[in-house]
């Protein structure tokens, strides 16, 4: 991912060069070529992410200045949150950067000391899937809701077997598909607190400011211009649920009507089509 945006523009290269020198290895290098199993990594996705989606925003920069220019608010999911707060000028690239290499490597370190996942159910209510949650625990076992992300759409997180459980369940529950995801651990679930100190460390060392425009928060799906609130809430976003559709219908209760999906993929897109299909979106991939 980003090899022909860094091919076609400078700008974008320089980002990986950039990224380089922070982290001491060669990103681009995995972002274009892998190999998948280390891209997939964790230490390696979170970086790779953030760097991928501030190269192809440096795109639409280039194409369309007064578009980004103009934009009146930002957010991104979990991850995401990061880049749309170096966006709103609350952190530099480099300190974002710094910051993201080292939830990767906590977040990483509390997957590897409590084997957990997360699981995708498609079809059924809110209320059915907290349901299942609850009676598919056993012995102490965490398993909850991780990410609202849109009707009929949550991502649950917990132990591995109660993830697979809860697999099995939702399916004779009626889910459409219940899909178990390719992620190291059962992120933004309780199953995170050992990340939470290594990730206040790194937020500690990082100055921020004022965000020049709204920032939803994963969090609460409010806006916060406090510096202080937000270093807060970057720290229980990876113990706690995120609040995606909240965070939508609150740009859309704002008068937000024009979106742009902003790095790989297409998801984000689709997730706002299923909460109000008369929305435009458009896609700047990399």
């Amino acid at each position: 991912m980003g090899k022909e945006l860094a091919q076609q523009l400078p700008a974008v290269r320089e980002i990986y060069d950039q990224a380089a020198e922070i982290l001491d290895y060669d990103l681009a290098s995995i972002c274009f070529d892998g190999p998948e199993e280390q891209l997939n990594s964790t230490e390696h996705s979170q970086p790779a992410l953030f760097v991928t989606s501030l190269a192809a925003l440096e795109s639409l920069k280039q194409s369309d200045p007064e578009l980004v220019a103009g934009c009146g608010a930002t957010a991104g999911l979990s991850l995401g949150e990061y880049t749309s707060l170096v966006f709103a000028g609350v952190m530099t690239f480099a300190d974002g950067l710094k910051v993201v290499r080292q939830r990767g490597l906590a977040m990483q370190a509390a997957a590897d000391a409590e084997p957990s996942g997360m699981v995708s159910i498609l079809g059924l209510p809110q209320e059915d899937v907290e349901r299942l949650c609850t009676s598919c625990q056993q012995d102490g076992e965490i398993i909850q809701p991780a990410n609202f992300l849109c009707p009929g759409n949550l991502v649950v997180s917990g132990h591995i077997e109660a993830c697979k459980r809860i697999a099995q369940m939702a399916a004779e529950a009626g889910a459409i598909r219940a899909i178990p995801l390719t992620v190291a651990g059962a992120f933004h679930t309780p199953l995170m607190e050992e990340a939470v100190g290594k990730l206040a460390e790194a937020l500690a060392s990082v100055d921020l400011q004022q965000p020049r425009l709204p920032v939803i928060s994963n969090v609460d799906a409010q806006q916060h211009d406090d510096p202080e609130e937000i270093r807060d809430l970057l720290i229980q976003q990876v113990v706690s649920p995120v609040q995606w559709e909240a965070s939508m219908r609150q740009l859309l209760t704002d008068g937000f009507d024009q979106y742009y999906e902003i790095g790989p993929g297409r998801t984000m897109r689709g997730l706002l089509r299923r909460i109000d299909k008369k929305i435009k979106c458009e896609n700047v991939t990399c």
